[in-house]
């Protein structure tokens, strides 16, 4: 598989904490799909990584908690028929997740006053829209 596989910035998925597991997968594949293990899931111990920095770990296991089990994050893909084409799959996803998972949180929204000639000006507009109406209905015929 090419290359490590980057999760943000100089941190990397490492492979020798990285679980394969392959079963027969399900869909086209005709005979060879009945021989053949090419369905796969990829797991990686969150809880137990020394790859993650302190800060990313604990976000990343905060944000993920409905999905790991006893602390390990599975990845599944079965959408090749190849082993090879759903570990890289796999590795793709496991790596997107985790950088979602460890970014860091959105800049929280200061709102702002509005601008005294903007609300002015909507007075005036509405004010100029309602004599326009009213001019409308006059009752003079």
């Amino acid at each position: 598989m090419p290359g490590p596989y980057v999760i943000r910035g100089a941190v990397v998925l490492p492979e020798a904490e990285l679980a394969w597991r392959f079963s027969r997968s399900s869909g086209p594949g005709g005979q060879h799909v009945n021989t053949s293990d090419s369905r796969v899931e990829l797991l990686f111990d969150v809880a137990a990584t020394k790859a993650l920095p302190a800060v990313w770990k604990e976000r990343a296991l905060e944000r993920l908690a409905g999905r790991l089990v006893d602390g390990v994050l599975t990845v599944r893909a079965s959408e090749h028929r190849s082993q090879y084409r759903n570990r890289e799959m796999a590795l793709v996803r496991m790596a997107a997740v985790l950088a979602e998972a460890t970014a860091a949180p959105p800049k929280v929204r200061r709102p702002t006053k509005i601008p005294r000639g903007i609300n002015e000006r909507r007075l005036r507009e509405k004010k100029a829209r309602s004599e326009t109406k009213r001019g409308r209905s006059s009752r003079d015929w």
